[in-house]
């Protein structure tokens, strides 16, 4: 095989007065002539932050990468980019995705690196990484920052993340003490590493190990185990090996490769957020993925995984049961067992020997824990582009309902009028939400689980139907309608529900129907106005004026396809 020339030769291989440039100044890092002479430059793209608490030890952890990276003859240098802390950021990471994107797509292109490490953990960072990284296409890995350990209160263990859910509930109804919320607040995140649940983070690196971006086992291992400096090292090591290979991105991300990420997701019950982040990714790397594939390929799969919100363990638990390498092995033949990994071996040849050590953690395929577990796609005239809903979240007394809207105008509406002693409203009543799609929050919270009204709270119910254009958070629970598109924002149908309406959800007829009559509705839409603008400036305008609705994985449009590795202009 005719070795293929290093990209970054353009930068460091030049004997004239660019490369003397080029070289000259990394040299007042210390780094020696073998440094530049042909070695494979392996950047190490860290989203390391203090202010994204999930990402605090991959500062620690890229030293581990490093070490790998030199054992295997590469040059490695860290590179910092836009970090997303979920639990900090304002009005949500959401909006920010698409920016950091593009922050990870420039560096790389800019930049003389032959492959890049993405160092990921808390929810928006490993998506947001991988679709710039999609944009270049050259050699690239994950490595996944892992789960904290189990959160500990009262003698027992909580999840980080699906506490904050019960919060209000148990502070209306006595069971939490101010204490008891201090005691919580400091267990439920007692390490580092992102929540501990089968929440978004948790379900985007499970993505990436099914994607075949993380080599075998590395998505499940805990933050703080020693295995996952070994992980991080034999990344490094790997990572040159793949650039002497010219392993891209676009020769393991195909379509089939996306196949078995829907898949999977339903296996493990896996969060709504994977939907929008999946399809940015493929419309990042070429592949055509539409929302209404996350249903067709995942309405039957059985779910085998028993963690929080849909089940009671947690990550730390699921790690020692056999993690997701187990779950691969046992979905078997609904998978493409054949798709090629970054480790160069296909999925099923890394699974193969998969083991696993608790079935109460992790079940066969013959006896699961839910027959059906894969999100649903409604569609209906309330969502003319469709809208989901995670069934293995939801109470089943609810998939099939008709009730009366209540309707909040935007997020601030809620929280001025949801507890309220005098609101109209009960259990069978269906909270509507709008303006919190991608252009109309802006940025597409995840605040679609809304609380209940604490008047109901003190009655004792535990779910309603919630519907809107926002998100909710992986690690939460509930009857919740999401993702609606068009957005009310734009006008989709959803802008047109007004307090009184009847609403139909029928979860397994797909079928989300505002009943109204079409003459009425376009009264309704002859008379509404768009809401005026969120932004005159900076980012914030140019993500409302081309991001695109959820159904297409609100991208902005701009962004989609790549500008691949070749720069065509030098600096000086």
């Amino acid at each position: 095989m005719e070795k293929k020339k290093l990209r970054s030769q353009e930068w460091f291989g030049g004997k004239d007065k660019m490369g003397f440039v080029h070289r000259s100044w990394m040299r007042n890092q210390g780094y020696p002539d073998d440094m530049f002479n042909g070695r494979p430059v392996i950047g190490i793209c860290n989203t390391w932050s203090e202010l994204t608490p999930c990402n605090g030890h991959l500062r620690e952890l890229a030293e581990f990468v490093k070490k790998g990276v030199l054992e295997a003859g590469g040059f490695p240098l860290e590179f910092p980019v836009m970090s997303l802390g979920e639990t900090i950021m304002k009005p949500t990471t959401m909006l920010f995705r698409n920016l950091a994107s593009m922050d990870v797509e420039e560096s790389i292109r800019a930049n003389p690196l032959d492959g890049v490490i993405l160092m990921t953990g808390c929810d928006k960072t490993t998506p947001s990484t991988i679709m710039g990284a999609c944009s270049v296409d050259i050699p690239t890995m994950v490595v996944p920052g892992g789960p904290m350990l189990n959160g500990k209160f009262r003698g027992g263990e909580i999840g980080s993340g699906s506490f904050n859910w019960a919060i209000k509930e148990g502070q209306k109804t006595g069971t939490f003490s101010e204490a008891d919320l201090l005691e919580a607040e400091i267990g439920a995140a007692r390490s580092a590493g992102h929540c501990n649940t089968m929440g978004t983070a948790s379900t985007m690196a499970t993505m990436a190990e099914v994607l075949g971006l993380t080599l075998p086992g590395a998505s499940s291992i805990p933050a703080v185990d020693a295995r996952k400096k070994v992980m991080a090292q034999l990344s490094g090591r790997r990572m040159v090996e793949m650039v002497r290979e010219d392993l891209c991105l676009s020769k393991i991300l195909v379509r089939k490769t996306f196949e078995n990420a829907i898949v999977a997701n339903a296996a493990v019950g896996g969060s709504t957020n994977l939907i929008i982040h999946l399809q940015a990714i493929a419309g990042r790397i070429g592949v055509d993925l539409k929302l209404q594939d996350f249903d067709d390929l995942g309405q039957h799969i059985p779910l085998l995984v028993n963690l929080m919100p849909a089940g009671k363990y947690l990550m730390e638990d699921y790690f020692y049961a056999g993690g997701i390498n187990v779950v691969l092995k046992e979905l078997g033949d609904l998978l493409h067992q054949q798709q090629l990994t970054v480790n160069g071996k296909t999925l099923g040849e890394n699974n193969a020997n998969a083991k696993c050590y608790n079935h109460d953690v992790i079940a066969k395929r013959e006896q699961p824990f839910q027959d059906n577990a894969g999100i649903a796609v409604l569609t209906g005239n309330l969502c003319e582009n469709g809208a989901v809903i995670k069934p293995s979240a939801a109470s089943k007394k609810l998939m099939q309902h008709t009730g009366r809207a209540v309707v909040f105008e935007t997020m601030e509406d809620y929280h001025a009028r949801i507890d309220l002693p005098d609101l109209d409203i009960d259990e069978n009543c269906v909270i509507v939400l709008k303006g919190a799609g991608p252009k109309g929050y802006p940025g597409m919270p995840e605040v679609g689980n809304v609380d209940l009204p604490e008047k109901l709270i003190l009655k004792g119910v535990k779910d309603m139907v919630r519907i809107s254009d926002g998100r909710m958070s992986g690690t939460a629970y509930g009857t919740v309608v999401l993702h609606i598109s068009p957005e009310s924002a734009v006008g989709g149908t959803l802008a047109l529900v007004q307090d009184g309406d009847m609403i139909e959800l029928n979860v397994e007829q797909r079928r989300l129907q505002l009943l109204v009559d079409d003459a009425e509705l376009q009264r309704r839409r002859d008379a509404w106005m768009a809401p005026a603008a969120m932004a005159a400036r900076g980012y914030v305008k140019i993500y409302i004026d081309h991001v695109q609705q959820a159904d297409q994985g609100a991208d902005l449009d701009i962004l989609v396809g790549g500008s691949g590795s070749k720069v065509e202009r030098d600096s000086h």
